[in-house]
């Protein structure tokens, strides 16, 4: 089971686990609660996620943690990635905004100057956890800069302003089955698979 209520993260950890013949299911579609993510860390959260799930399924779970840091920002928003996206009450529905919190990165990188450093990476952890009691963790990052405006239509989150190095399109703009080979996620997953799977 894949500990998540995100579809985005659901359809990427699912195409990454289909070679392995792995059938995945989210803790949303069986109506587990989401727990509060109270780590400071994304080992922490992913954790956190991970072994709250299969407390409540019986079953194996893997969580993802990921977000994105900002050199210039001293690595913010970090672990507090998704928490820049959540309207407020008083802003209307509650939820995630993506382009209010690519927004407000913005927003703090121009209020640096004209001459701010645009380095960027995106983290990733998978926290695999079991009903016996036994985990285990995998750190994946991809490296790049930020850009402005936002720019394509595939990804999701903070894809859109998120360029990789060596690349000149965003996540938002580069086909996912080659999103999937570059990613933070799938640099995790490799080391999960080489783990688990022998390869």
């Amino acid at each position: 089971m894949i500990a998540t209520h995100n579809a985005g993260k659901l359809k990427e950890i699912s195409a990454l686990l289909l070679p392995y013949g792995v059938k995945c299911i989210s803790a949303g579609s069986l109506g587990l609660p989401e727990p509060a993510e109270t780590g400071t860390t994304f080992v922490q959260n992913a954790m956190l996620k991970a072994r709250a799930a299969t407390e409540a399924s019986g079953l194996p779970a893997l969580a993802d943690d990921s977000g994105l840091s900002v050199a210039a920002l001293d690595g913010r928003p970090g672990v507090y990635t998704a928490d820049w996206a959540e309207r407020q009450w008083f802003e209307g529905s509650p939820g995630r905004d993506w382009y209010m919190a690519m927004g407000k990165v913005e927003g703090m990188l121009q209020a640096k100057g004209p001459d701010v450093l645009r380095d960027a990476w995106f983290s990733c952890v998978l926290a695999l956890a079991w009903p016996d009691g036994e985990s285990a963790v995998y750190e994946g990052r991809v490296d790049g800069a930020l850009t402005w405006p936002p720019r394509g239509e595939m990804g999701f989150g903070y894809d859109p302003v998120f360029v990789p190095a060596g690349r000149n399109q965003t996540f938002a703009e580069i086909a996912p089955e080659e999103k999937h080979t570059i990613s933070h996620r799938a640099d995790a997953f490799a080391k999960l698979v080489a783990e688990q799977f022998g390869g």
